[in-house]
C-alpha cells in the first residue's frame, strides 16, 4: 500500500490490520540468547545507520531471539534489564508485529505472548517500506507501572527509555549484518485499537528491523 493510501486512511480513521499469514501461535518460545562473542561496541557504533530498504527474509528464530534480548531482555538477577528506566519502572512494553501475528515480549520468560492474530505491520507506519518488511517492533509505554513519577513527567520519561532500546536494536542491528530504522510518524490511534491497549498505555514509537535490501 503506497504511503499516501496510508495517510488517507489514517485520516479517516479506515487504516487496519492485514489478515495474518501462517498460524499465530498463542505463544513462541524464544532459544536462548546467545551473550558471548559478537562484534565489538565500537565497530557497531560505527556500523550504525538507519535504513529504509529491506528484503522479505524472515528473521531466523536465534536472529530473532538475541534481538528482543539486546532490545530490553533481563540480564541480570532481580530482573534488572538491558535498557534503563527511571526508577526501575521498566514501563516500556515491546510488542512484535510478524506475518503471523502480533505478540507482546515476555522478558522475563523470554517468550512471545500472542495478543491480535492479525498482520499489523501495514498500520505500524505511514512509509511503504513497513508493509512487507518482516519484523516490526512497537514501544509502548505503561502509565500504570510510573506511579513513582508526576504525571506531567512520564511521557517524557518513557520516551528517553524507549529511545535507549531502539538504540540496542540498532547496535545489534549493526553486529548482525540487519537493517534497522526507527519511526515517530505512525498512526497511534490505530495501533492501539490493533493491541486493545487500555486508556493507561501510550504507543511511542515503532522501528522496522530485517536484512538489508540487496
Amino acid at each position: 500500500m503506497s504511503t499516501l493510501t496510508k495517510v488517507a486512511l489514517g485520516v479517516m480513521g479506515q487504516l487496519r490490520p492485514r489478515p495474518a499469514r501462517g498460524s499465530a501461535t498463542k505463544t513462541i518460545a524464544l532459544p536462548a540468547p546467545d551473550r558471548s562473542g559478537g562484534m565489538p561496541l565500537m565497530k557497531a557504533l560505527a556500523k550504525r545507520r538507519s535504513a529504509r530498504e529491506f528484503a522479505a527474509r524472515p528473521l531466523p528464530m536465534p536472529v530473532l531471539s538475541g534481538l528482543l534480548w539486546a532490545a530490553f531482555g533481563v540480564n541480570r538477577r532481580g530482573g534488572g534489564r538491558t535498557a534503563p528506566s527511571a526508577l526501575d519502572a521498566q514501563e516500556i512494553d515491546v510488542y512484535v508485529a510478524l506475518p503471523s501475528g502480533a505478540y507482546l515480549y515476555d522478558a522475563s520468560e523470554h517468550r512471545l505472548r500472542l495478543v491480535a492474530g492479525k498482520d499489523l505491520r501495514r498500520i505500524t507506519g505511514y512509509q511503504d517500506f513497513v508493509d512487507d518488511a518482516p519484523l516490526d517492533l512497537v514501544y509502548v509505554a505503561d502509565h500504570s507501572r510510573m506511579k513513582l513519577v508526576p504525571v506531567d513527567r512520564r511521557e517524557s520519561y518513557a520516551s528517553v527509555a524507549a529511545g535507549a532500546i531502539t538504540q540496542n536494536v540498532y547496535l545489534y542491528a549493526a553486529a548482525n549484518g540487519l537493517a534497522t530504522v526507527i519511526r515517530a510518524w505512525i498512526d497511534r490511534s490505530a495501533i492501539a485499537d490493533a493491541l486493545g491497549l487500555t486508556h493507561d498505555e501510550q504507543v511511542l514509537l515503532s522501528q522496522t528491523v530485517g536484512y538489508p535490501k540487496r
